[in-house]
């Protein structure tokens, strides 16, 4: 593991460490354990800026990065001051990292993860297009498209990587939902729909850049200058970071916003963590459970 895997382990022990003391109604020190996590958090996606930028060339992940410090920094500053609420938004992060931290830095895990991806979009390709089958890739796994580089326009191909796994998402709406109070069969319910969601959504994402690639849908003059001159690669390159860094990146946020409301429907109660993230992103209430008209329900059992 690198130094960048170490502080997020840190980060994400420090979390379990205060849903821990809150638990046990220690609120205060809970809050200042939280609060030097949140810290450690925020230098953690700050050590990730360069690879975000030089290695995958991605202005989006990069801005995310950067924005994570001073919005983790304020977090902390929020928890000192005593705002308790946000231990509901601490909880979410914490089981975020559970579920995120094995496959980014346990190599089995890893393994298994994005070659599963990665043989689940080449049965997906055989559907639209003839795929090449799979070979180890760059990254060491059986996870490269075989596209003979003297058969295709471009003379490239793509590897699956864990980014393309949906993992990330996943981790996201498994934190949210299990943060919140609620009756344990709509929470189940709402996380299966979102990973659903995710993993059909990412299994296309996929599809689509691993055939624009090699065949270099997007490789006209426009597109050319995009990504040479504004996002640092060659000419050869434009398919792959047009539709991966261009169109599916933010189409990737645009699909969380709308999982998001699809799993409110279903557990209304996952508006309290988002109402904190707003909070920490504007310094103002909301309301979301009126603004969508998503009340929690309130005396249901357990099971329900």
């Amino acid at each position: 593991m690198g130094a960048s895997d170490y502080l997020a382990w840190l980060s994400i022990a420090a979390f379990v460490l205060a849903i821990g003391l809150e638990w046990r109604d220690e609120v205060d020190a809970a809050r200042y354990v939280a609060a030097g996590a949140s810290a450690l958090f925020g230098i953690f996606w700050l050590t990730m800026v360069p690879h975000y930028w030089y290695e995958m060339r991605s202005p989006l992940e990069t801005l995310l990065a950067l924005a994570a410090l001073p919005l983790c920094l304020y977090a902390a500053f929020l928890l000192v001051r005593g705002r308790e609420s946000m231990l509901i938004l601490v909880r979410a992060v914490a089981v975020m990292g559970i579920i995120y931290l094995p496959v980014e830095t346990i190599p089995i895990a890893r393994e298994w993860l994005i070659e599963t991806t990665a043989y689940q979009t080449h049965l997906a390709m055989d559907l639209v297009a003839e795929s090449p089958g799979l070979e180890t890739g760059d990254n060491g796994y059986r996870s490269r498209f075989a596209f003979d580089p003297d058969q295709t326009a471009t003379g490239w191909t793509t590897y699956i990587v864990l980014a393309c796994t949906g993992i990330g998402s996943m981790a996201i709406f498994g934190g949210l939902i299990a943060s919140v109070r609620a009756p344990l069969r709509r929470k189940a319910v709402g996380f299966v729909a979102a990973v659903g969601v995710i993993w059909f959504l990412n299994l296309v994402r996929n599809v689509i850049i691993s055939l624009a690639t090699p065949h270099g849908w997007f490789q006209h003059d426009v597109f050319v200058y995009v990504a040479t001159e504004w996002m640092g690669g060659v000419e050869p390159q434009t398919s792959f970071l047009i539709s991966h860094n261009v169109l599916f990146q933010p189409g990737s946020v645009i699909a969380l916003i709308g999982i998001a409301y699809v799993v409110i429907t279903i557990v209304p109660e996952v508006v309290e963590p988002l109402e904190e993230v707003l909070y920490v992103l504007t310094g103002s209430e909301y309301d979301l459970s009126a603004a969508l008209g998503a009340e929690p329900e309130t005396g249901k059992a357990a099971g329900d």
